[in-house]
């Protein structure tokens, strides 16, 4: 199965972006990252977490594994340890999506469900708590270097490839933040000029998969030399540009997903002859309980 992980489609928006920017020359690409088998960006940390984990002899066939998350993650974990044999515990805030919550089972997790009001912050301190308690071994997606790892030395190539070194701007949710860190080594390694640029969400707005987090919960894995502008996102600018992307160019994403659209197309009215490629990090189909799609 984790072969199948990675070489993910990438789309060109044929609607969205309008007239302007077939004027101004430029070309927003979506990296369709929900084609992966579990369904998001997320598969390719979990599996690469869980293959360093055992190359280093941190865990052993049998070993509980542990993980807090607030969906795609967990959804990416529960399948990866479900290859690899691992008994897997996830704790997460219990305002999660049915579809995340049930997916995660699907797979044979066992799940902790936290007070929403605690957001992911108490989540991070119940699972490292329950790690001190000897219940299992936490693999820490947020401070864990396999997880940036994994978009270095895949999701980044691919996009290098998938562009022909073309690519003038990358754009992410930031969440964990492996993906934009990991996907900013790698590009800016081959052109130091590429633009990295992270969605974050606007106060009081609450996005799944984009976060601000306070100081002492700043995942150790971020680099804040990779991302070069951050662009804030509304909640409701974010779920409006799910609905347009599945109605208007057929990518069906989750609404981190639709903020990296928004912030990408923010981006191409400031630039020209630009290739803007954004991460559609999951798919629409975990978050129709959550109202964001009419009924």
């Amino acid at each position: 199965m984790e072969d199948v992980i990675g070489d993910t489609p990438l789309v060109r928006l044929q609607r969205l972006p309008g007239p302007e920017n077939e004027r101004r020359g430029n070309v927003l690409l979506a990296k369709l990252e929900g084609n992966n088998p579990a369904g998001s960006v997320k598969d390719r940390p979990a599996i690469s977490m869980i293959r360093g984990a055992q190359e280093r002899g941190e865990i052993s066939p049998g070993d509980t594994l542990l993980e807090a998350t607030s969906g795609n993650t967990g959804i990416g974990l529960a399948m990866a340890a479900a290859i690899s044999g691992y008994p897997l515990v996830i704790v997460m805030p219990d305002d999660a999506s049915t579809e995340r919550v049930r997916t995660m089972r699907a797979f044979g997790a066992e799940l902790v469900l936290t007070p929403a009001d605690g957001g992911m912050e108490e989540a991070r301190d119940v699972v490292t708590r329950m790690e001190r308690e000897g219940r299992g071994r936490v693999l820490d997606q947020f401070a864990n270097p396999d997880n940036p790892r994994a978009h270095e030395e895949g999701t980044g190539p691919e996009l290098w490839r998938q562009t022909g070194g073309r690519i003038t701007h990358f754009v992410s949710a930031m969440g964990t933040t492996g993906t934009i860190t990991g996907v900013s080594r790698f590009l800016k390694s081959r052109d130091p000029g590429i633009r990295i640029v992270g969605a974050q969400p606007a106060e009081g707005s609450k996005i799944p998969g984009i976060r601000a987090w306070p100081p002492e919960y700043v995942p150790r894995i971020f680099d804040p030399t990779a991302v070069d502008e951050t662009i804030e996102v509304t909640q409701d600018d974010a779920e409006e540009m799910a609905r347009r992307l599945a109605r208007e160019e057929g990518i069906f994403g989750g609404p981190s997903a639709a903020g990296a659209c928004w912030t990408a197309l923010r981006v191409a009215e400031e630039v020209e002859g630009a290739t803007i490629v954004f991460v559609v990090c999951d798919r629409g189909d975990r978050y129709l309980s959550s109202g964001v799609f009419p009924d």
